[in-house]
């Protein structure tokens, strides 16, 4: 009797397109509800031409996935041209894990549907025209949802950050609301309600207040942004409890004081960028800067900081950007660091 071995790669190549591939069409519930979606947009940029030629299973509708039993996954329609309202008619596709809708010219509010779905982990509709405020948690929702990724960033959204909302974000790993027109404080609940948070971008906004010590909260934050707000105060030295950030950047706020706190700041030692220029900081850069060997770009410019630049500098041998412009520093940065392997800016000291 013949036989032969399926070598391991094709034997892993079949069963990926098994798994991806549905057993069965979709539903018509299912086809109904995206066919709903596309009516209620003013322009669908052709996406009901391309839909209608790929057939009637709407598994096999261009941005369209489905599982083993034809029920709709994903919708992925970035950058296809849409404009106008998101129906909440995606919602009732109960199986829907992920939405991708971004890079469009989509407008009106977000529907509080898609936010707080019992399905949905990644949604995404960054780059669009979307305003008006950020749902609040309904008062009918009171158990976790799953969402992990939100990014509405670069949108028209504003009003007042909403706070009570993250209550059943518990699963949230990324919240970006970058580029909008939020206002009010940051939410202490943040890193309280979602402990896996790992990315939190709120730059860009007019948000005010101190920055909440309960950041610190956050063990697996790995990236915080908050430049270009109003925020006033000190750093809070809860936040170096965070010892898992790479990224701190609280650029241009303008209000923010005080010095920073070298006994606090080693704890970072997995730190690439530390960006708090253009603010109210003073006192001198600590020696234990050295101590964040891992550190890529510091940025402490326009600011109020003044002394000598401390010779440890030298040890952080992955700078490649320095900006310490528009101080009162004195030092020779020179004499600490090959300047071809540095990209520094002017030092009008």
């Amino acid at each position: 009797m013949c036989s032969f071995t399926v070598p391991p790669a094709v034997l892993q190549l079949f069963l990926l397109l098994f798994l991806a591939s549905p057993a069965t069409a979709c539903t018509e519930q299912e086809k109904r509800n995206l066919l709903q979606f596309l009516a209620g947009l003013s322009s669908d940029g052709g996406l009901a031409t391309s839909w209608c030629n790929n057939g009637a299973d709407c598994c096999e509708w261009e941005g369209i996935s489905c599982n083993g039993d034809g029920a709709v996954t994903g919708v992925s329609l970035e950058s296809k041209g849409l404009e106008g309202p998101i129906s909440p008619f995606l919602t009732n596709l109960t199986s829907l894990l992920h939405i991708n809708l971004s890079h469009n010219s989509l407008s009106g509010g977000l529907p509080a549907e898609l936010m707080f779905s019992r399905s949905i982990i990644v949604l995404d509709v960054s780059f669009s025209r979307l305003n008006g405020p950020l749902p609040e948690l309904p008062s009918l929702v009171t158990t976790d949802r799953p969402l992990q990724v939100l990014n509405i960033s670069s949108n028209q959204f504003g009003s007042e950050f909403p706070s009570a909302t993250w209550k059943v974000m518990k699963n949230l790993i990324a919240l970006n609301t970058s580029n909008n027109s939020f206002s009010g404080h940051i939410p202490s609940s943040l890193c309280v309600s979602s402990p896996s948070l790992a990315l939190l971008d709120l730059s860009y906004n007019q948000l005010s207040g101190d920055i909440p010590n309960t950041l610190g909260n956050c063990s697996k934050l790995k990236v915080l942004k908050a430049g270009n707000n109003h925020l006033s105060g000190i750093l809070p030295v809860e936040i170096f409890h965070a010892t898992s950030l790479e990224y701190l950047s609280f650029p241009n706020n303008g209000g923010l004081q005080g010095e920073l706190d070298g006994a606090h700041i080693v704890k970072l030692s997995s730190l690439l960028i530390l960006d708090l220029g253009g603010n109210s900081f003073s006192g001198a850069i600590p020696e234990s800067i050295g101590q964040l060997r891992r550190l890529e770009e510091l940025h402490l410019g326009s600011n109020n900081m003044s002394g000598e630049l401390p010779s440890t500098m030298s040890n952080c041998t992955n700078l490649k950007t320095i900006d310490l412009k528009i101080n009162n520093l004195t030092g020779d940065l020179g004499k600490q660091f090959d300047c071809t392997a540095v990209v520094s800016q002017p030092f009008p000291w």
